[in-house]
């Protein structure tokens, strides 16, 4: 019996040919890709680091800029920070330590916390997309104030799960724009996974003390984390500022994430911390890239931990000048909003951002504020006595 002829298959090779050229022709644009991403990526906008800095110093030179845009230490790291690096170049060929064993050693004896309740990243942002990744997903909210670092709506964002914004305080408030930690506490819902809070926070510099901390942990159900992220808790030197490591102990739901790149200087070795439970950090740990932090970066941070002498000095000559930049800005008739960090929120009104553009002409790289919802403020880092004083000269030019 002859068998029926095979049916060809021509006709859908050929419409998938034509389907390729087509998409060929429109173009594997970044709206072709967004539209196979995942969902949470698809809301996503890409972390704005301001300004091309690499771009700037070419076209003004390193020793003409005025980089006050990225809240760096201008005084730079511990001397014996540079010497490990330098010690540590023999061993490129090598993988770093995985567990980054000897710098959470150290980092245990600075805090008095176990071994077991430390997770290093790739500066604190790592840590805190991982958070998010982590303990929060579709149909869940995070919670965080408006004007939080930007991070924590990346992350959450990314995470796929819902942001729940929390108005701040207003601008007549004694903490100006700072967090309202009542109102905070009142958005966590039976959804809530996640509570994102800076303290000191960025880029408002605003802060709070160990009273209303402890007010604010007692309202939060234990099965909520509270990610307190405490980038410059080094420079606070408010009487009644607490970090949250304090009450690790009482609160076992409460994860505290720190830098070595803003009072330690390192921000170009990329290296933050967490602290949390054990628990947590185990958790954490199954997503933790393998080899995440170097091997110069662990050797550096290490010896910067055991230098408290220059950390010190850092912190104290950051306190200075804030203090004086905050005097001369206000004596500007500008307002310099209240600040325990290494950088000053400055509200310039209606004519921002012409006075920021003018800057840049000049020179003087400052931190644009509009991302933020703060289209009428500027943030300014605090540098160093000669890098103020350009500054003012520059920014006295513009507003004559």
């Amino acid at each position: 019996m002859s068998q029926p002829a095979p049916q060809s298959a021509a006709p859908a090779m050929d419409q998938a040919r034509v389907d390729q050229a087509r998409v060929v022709e429109a173009g594997f644009d970044e709206a072709w890709f967004a539209a196979r991403a995942q969902p949470g990526v698809q809301r996503l906008k890409a972390y704005d680091p301001g300004h091309d800095l690499v771009a700037l110093r070419r076209r003004y030179g390193e020793a003409n800029l005025v980089e006050l845009g990225s809240n760096e230490n201008p005084y730079g790291p511990s001397p014996a920070a540079r010497a490990a690096i330098l010690d540590s170049l023999h061993a490129l060929h090598r993988y770093p330590d995985p567990l980054g064993g000897d710098l959470k050693r150290a980092l245990a004896r600075k805090h008095g916390v176990d071994v077991k309740q430390i997770l290093l990243g790739n500066g604190s942002h790592e840590l805190l997309m991982q958070l998010g990744q982590v303990f929060a997903g579709s149909g869940q909210e995070v919670v965080f104030s408006r004007y939080g670092f930007a991070v924590f709506a990346l992350a959450t964002q990314a995470a796929g799960a819902a942001m729940r914004i929390v108005d701040a305080l207003p601008r007549e408030a004694a903490m100006p724009c700072g967090h309202d930690l009542d109102a905070i506490a009142a958005a966590v819902s039976a959804d809530t996974k996640l509570v994102y809070i800076a303290n000191p926070n960025n880029p408002t510099g605003t802060w709070f003390g160990r009273d209303a901390l402890v007010a604010f942990l007692d309202k939060i159900p234990p099965q909520v984390i509270v990610v307190m992220d405490e980038a410059y808790a080094e420079m606070a030197e408010a009487p009644d500022y607490a970090s949250a490591l304090s009450v690790l102990d009482r609160y076992p739901n409460v994860a505290v994430t720190r830098t070595f790149s803003k009072a330690y200087g390192l921000a170009g070795l990329r290296v933050g911390y967490l602290i949390a439970q054990a628990g947590l950090i185990a958790v954490m740990d199954r997503l933790r890239e393998s080899f995440n932090v170097n091997g110069p970066a662990l050797a550096a941070c290490e010896a910067a931990l055991g230098d408290e002498e220059h950390l010190r000095w850092a912190c104290a000559r950051n306190a200075e000048q804030r203090a004086a930049l905050s005097d001369a800005l206000n004596a500007r008739g500008l307002r310099a909003f209240p600040s325990q960090t290494n950088f000053v929120l400055a509200e310039f009104g209606a004519r921002t951002p012409q006075v920021e553009a003018a800057l840049v002409e000049r020179g003087v790289i400052l931190r644009p504020m509009g991302g933020y919802g703060l289209a009428d403020c500027i943030r300014i880092s605090v540098g160093s006595p000669d890098e103020n004083r350009r500054l003012l000269a520059a920014l006295d030019e513009v507003l004559a």
